[in-house]
């Protein structure tokens, strides 16, 4: 069946006159969106996919807990440790030469990477892995050695920038141990997926907004990068096979469904998306204090650029395309300029000669205007000055990720066009 096919038989979702039963709209940091309840509600067929697809996260899970408590027993703790902390991402240089590959250096990283992945297959986040590879009774992640938190996570880059590195490693090296382990970090991504094509944040799945699919920090875009580079036999992946690449085909092609039902429309006409979104109705749902439910500048931006350089010309990918850029089009923020306050903070105060422009990080659905909202005390403020004012900031509350699509990447998208309709 083709995208467009597909597309056209499942239900688009409308804010604005959202009913209830679509909203999980709420600020609580503890809610919960994968309940019993809901799934309950769905049809059989519906119903049966999510029940099975809970059971594989909870088994895995559990087979988790199980191995790093008998690795405790086995050296006689009664607690794991953290996994050292490192607040970099990982991100390695794509462009080094092949000799490095044949480096130590490069062999010990690709040991203490390789003693990291989880029992699932993915990774966690902000490890330092200078520190040399996992002992016995540490734990995968290092936020919290009595908890599960980010233990198999796409946040910061997580999991997609390992198994790349370790599919670079097998090209250059030949090194078994490395290939069979980025297959068993893409097996970690097919299982992640949800059964309507999104991804959640963390996997297992982890209670509280990290159920949501989650287009924050470009969590699903990683996602789908590494999908249609696999489905292509791209770069690293060269020695996947056929199988491998249709599967990876299919979860790109269903990650496209999942955008197209997710893109908001408001007065019927597609916008682009929130940062997270509810995993069974779509609905767009907030997550931290300073992440509230709206329409999202710079992750939509993000996204837009990847499927104009490199997703389908077909028609339902163009719907996609060309209302999202019409939006942000109309969405640019001037009379603005960035500049440091007496504490010597970042502000953007206004000024009407500035010829600086901005979008908002964060949109309201009605009113269609910035919102910032603070996070400490989870207000909803109209200015930034008036929310930094109130709240300690760390963030980016605005994107200039626009500017390029919109003066750059429009010309280059065109050009695609043009060429797959010789």
């Amino acid at each position: 069946m083709s995208i467009l096919l597909l597309l056209v038989t499942l239900p688009i979702l409308v804010h604005g006159k959202t009913t209830p039963q679509d909203a999980a709209l709420t600020k609580d940091d503890d809610f919960k969106t994968l309940t019993k309840d809901r799934i309950a509600a769905l049809p059989d067929g519906e119903r049966l996919v999510w029940l099975d697809y809970l059971d594989r996260s909870k088994h895995l899970e559990e087979t988790e807990r199980s191995v790093l408590a008998e690795e405790c027993r086995s050296i006689g703790k009664t607690k794991s440790a953290p996994a050292p902390s490192n607040s970099k991402e990982f991100e390695p240089d794509n462009d080094v030469p092949e000799s490095w590959y044949l480096t130590d250096e490069a062999g010990k990283l690709t040991e203490v990477v390789l003693s990291y992945q989880t029992p699932s297959g993915g990774w966690s986040k902000s490890i330092d892995y200078s520190r040399g590879p996992r002992a016995k009774g540490t734990h995968w992640t290092s936020q919290n050695g009595d908890g599960w938190h980010y233990c198999g996570t796409l946040d910061n880059r997580s999991t997609t920038e390992q198994i790349r590195f370790l599919a670079r490693v097998y090209k250059h090296t030949k090194n078994e141990t490395a290939k069979q382990a980025a297959l068993k970090g893409l097996k970690w991504l097919f299982d992640a997926q949800y059964p309507n094509g999104g991804w959640p944040q963390n996997y297992p799945i982890e209670s509280g907004y990290h159920e949501a699919i989650t287009l924050n920090d470009d969590a699903m875009l990683h996602a789908m990068e590494v999908m249609l580079d696999v489905a292509e036999g791209n770069g690293p992946f060269e020695f996947t096979e056929t199988a491998l690449r249709t599967r990876a085909r299919e979860s790109f092609q269903r990650a496209l469904i999942c955008l197209s039902r997710m893109q908001i429309r408001i007065d019927q006409h597609p916008t682009v998306w929130c940062a997270q979104h509810d995993p069974i109705s779509l609905a767009p749902i907030s997550a931290r204090k300073k992440e509230p439910v709206s329409l999202s500048g710079g992750e939509s931006a993000s996204m837009l650029k990847f499927l104009m350089r490199r997703g389908p010309t077909d028609e339902s990918t163009k719907a996609i395309i060309e209302p999202a850029l019409s939006w942000l089009d109309t969405h640019r923020i001037t009379g603005l300029k960035k500049t440091k306050n007496a504490d010597g903070k970042t502000d953007y105060v206004p000024d009407a000669s500035s010829t600086e422009i901005y979008w908002a990080r964060f949109y309201d659905f009605e009113t269609g205007k910035p919102i910032f909202a603070g996070a400490e005390d989870g207000v909803i403020y109209s200015t930034y000055s008036e929310m930094a004012a109130k709240n300690r900031v760390g963030y980016d509350y605005f994107t200039t990720k626009p500017k390029e699509l919109l003066e750059k990447e429009v010309t280059r998208w065109k050009k695609r066009l043009e060429t797959a309709n010789r």
